[in-house]
């Protein structure tokens, strides 16, 4: 039998940690925001372009030799690809907890859905990043995941704390200047 459906032996058991999130069923945590925007992607997907696809391909079909039609071809693919990602969004949607900032406590701490402003050790460049799921995550935009390094540094944080953590180009020190939640 493949070595890959059997297990060697109890010492195997210890597995590297993984960061909780969708690779490992972990929570899948979201801001109200995150959510209708997966929310909206579902409905455009069964509502406008599944149909109109359907509609493609059955046209495609109609003309005869499937093995030869590229509209055939092209459009079971993309068929597919579509009805994966519908898939994908429903479980996630059915999975996912919403987290409203509404809710939080206390506002003077870190935590999920808060909405940062650093500045690194320098103290010239400010930066403002906002903590969501891992669905909703942009840098270019300021939304960062939560299983970030830079997101789990952050965490239970104060303002006017200096907290540490190791970026991709090494360990940094940055201050946090503001916390706030958007409600």
């Amino acid at each position: 039998m493949n070595k890959a459906f059997v297990k060697a032996s109890d010492e195997d058991d210890e597995s590297p940690e993984t960061p909780a999130g969708p690779a490992s069923g972990g929570p899948i945590y979201m801001t109200r925001r995150g959510w209708q925007t997966l929310k909206a992607e579902l409905d455009l997907l069964l509502r406008d372009e599944r149909p109109k696809l359907v509609e493609t391909v059955a046209w495609a079909a109609g003309n005869g030799d499937r093995s030869e039609n590229g509209d055939y071809i092209y459009g079971k693919k993309r068929l597919r690809e579509i009805d994966r990602r519908i898939r994908f969004l429903i479980k996630r949607l059915e999975n996912a907890t919403v987290v409203d900032s509404a809710d939080q406590q206390n506002l003077d701490q870190v935590f999920f859905g808060a909405t940062v402003v650093i500045t690194d050790d320098d103290g010239e460049t400010e930066t403002t990043y906002q903590i969501v799921g891992v669905d909703e995550a942009s840098a270019s935009e300021g939304r960062i995941s939560w299983i970030s390094p830079l997101a789990k540094a952050l965490i239970k944080a104060r303002e006017g704390d200096v907290v540490r953590f190791v970026s991709p180009s090494g360990p940094r020190e940055i201050e946090i200047l503001e916390i706030r939640y958007e409600h």
